[in-house]
């Protein structure tokens, strides 16, 4: 696997994004690492981040938490 950094910060993806990924029918790793690497970020709460991409299948937003030496997704969703 590549690894993905954002803001100096390496990024870790958990074995539950990976299962909902799949589950949701998200090609893993292609499509996950294409909106990491170019996808829309927004920052909500304290720590939260998500990054979003839309297309013309749909969104797909990744969601995960800024622990301050990592960023850690925790799940993986599809959007309208």
């Amino acid at each position: 696997m590549e690894e993905v950094y954002y803001e100096g910060k390496q990024i870790f993806i958990k074995l539950h994004a990976i299962k909902r990924a799949r589950k949701r029918n998200i090609a893993y790793p292609d499509q996950v690492y294409s909106v990491l690497n170019t996808g829309k970020i927004e920052r909500f709460g304290k720590h939260g981040i998500k990054w979003i991409k839309r297309s013309k299948k749909g969104s797909i937003i990744c969601i995960g938490e800024d622990i301050g030496h990592a960023i850690i997704v925790k799940t993986i969703e599809r959007g309208n």
